[in-house]
C-alpha cells in the first residue's frame, strides 16, 4: 500500500482500491484528503497494469461531506479569493474523477452525504450496500450544492435534482437505485466483492476505447446535437485505426479473446 495521510491504496493485479481513511470524522473531505485524492489518481493514471479504481470508505461511512470544521474556519476567517481556490479545488477533484481514463467504481458502503454524495455521483459507476444513505443535504447548513448540481442534472434530470437540492432529503440505496443514482444495490457483505467483479469485467475491454468513451461522453452536453454528432464522428474515425480496435475486431472474427496488451 502506497503511504497517504488520508488514504489507503491497495493495488491488486488489475485495478487499485482507494479507501478514504478518516473514520475518526465519517471521511468528511478535508483539503488533505482532496490533495491526496487527486496525487493517488494521478499514480493510478501512469500505472498501466491499474485498468480501473474503486472507491470505498473506511469504517461505517463512505464520506460525510466537507469537513465542517474546516469549512467555518475558512468562510469566517479567509478572504473571498481564499475561498474561492478552496471551492475551486473541490470542483477539480470532481472534475478529474469524472475524466479520468480509467472508470472508477464508488463502492458506497454507507452515508454519503452532501460532498460525499457529489463524490459518489461523479464515478462511472456506482455500487451501494443496502445500509448506505444519500443526500445533498446542502441546504440544511445555508449552504448550496452547487458544484455537484452540474454532474446531477446531467444524471437525473431537472426535476429530481431539484428534489433532491431543495429538500436536502436523505434517501435509502434503493431509491438511489430508482432514481438512477445508483446502478446496483447488494447486501453490505457483498459490496466490494461485486465491486472487484465489475472490475475484472471492464479488464476484458480495450483501455484505449474505454478513455475514449470517457472522454466523448464528458464532451457530449452542451454544443448543439450537430456539433456532437461531428465530434462523435470524427472520434469513431480516429478509434477505428487504433492498434485496440484492430486487435478487437481482429478477435471477434476470429472468435478468440482480444489481447490488449498489443502496442499502442
Amino acid at each position: 500500500m502506497a503511504d497517504y495521510t488520508t488514504l489507503l491504496l491497495d493495488r491488486r493485479p488489475d485495478h487499485a482500491v482507494v479507501r478514504l481513511n478518516r473514520p475518526d470524522k465519517r471521511n468528511a473531505l478535508s483539503p488533505q484528503l482532496i490533495a491526496d485524492l487527486q496525487a493517488a489518481l494521478t499514480a493510478l493514471e501512469r500505472d498501466e497494469a491499474i485498468r480501473s479504481i474503486i472507491l470505498t470508505g473506511e469504517g461505517q461511512a463512505f464520506s460525510a461531506g466537507l469537513d465542517l470544521e474546516i469549512l467555518r474556519d475558512i468562510s469566517t476567517t479567509r478572504t473571498r479569493e481564499e475561498n474561492l481556490a478552496d471551492s475551486k479545488n473541490l470542483a477539480d477533484l470532481f472534475l478529474r474523477i469524472h475524466r479520468h481514463p480509467k472508470p472508477i467504481i464508488a463502492a458506497v458502503n454507507g452515508p454519503a452525504v452532501a460532498g460525499g454524495c457529489g463524490l459518489a455521483t461523479v464515478c462511472d459507476f456506482t455500487i451501494a450496500s443496502d445500509a448506505a444513505r444519500f443526500g445533498y443535504t446542502e441546504v440544511r447548513i445555508g449552504f448550496v450544492a452547487a458544484i455537484v448540481s452540474i454532474f446531477l442534472l446531467r444524471i437525473v434530470g431537472e426535476k429530481t435534482t431539484r428534489d433532491l437540492m431543495l429538500t436536502g432529503r436523505i434517501i435509502t440505496a434503493a431509491e438511489a437505485h430508482a432514481l438512477g443514482l445508483v446502478g446496483e444495490v447488494v447486501p453490505p457483505p457483498q459490496l466490494l466483492e461485486r465491486a472487484a467483479d465489475l472490475a475484472r469485467q471492464l479488464t476484458e475491454n480495450s483501455p484505449n476505447s474505454l478513455a475514449a468513451t470517457k472522454r466523448l461522453i464528458s464532451s457530449i452536453p452542451g454544443d448543439g446535437l450537430e456539433a456532437d454528432l461531428r465530434r462523435a464522428c470524427e472520434l469513431n474515425a480516429h478509434v477505428r485505426m487504433t492498434p485496440d480496435c484492430r486487435e478487437g475486431v481482429s478477435a471477434f472474427l476470429e472468435k478468440r479473446k482480444p489481447d490488449w496488451a498489443t502496442p499502442k
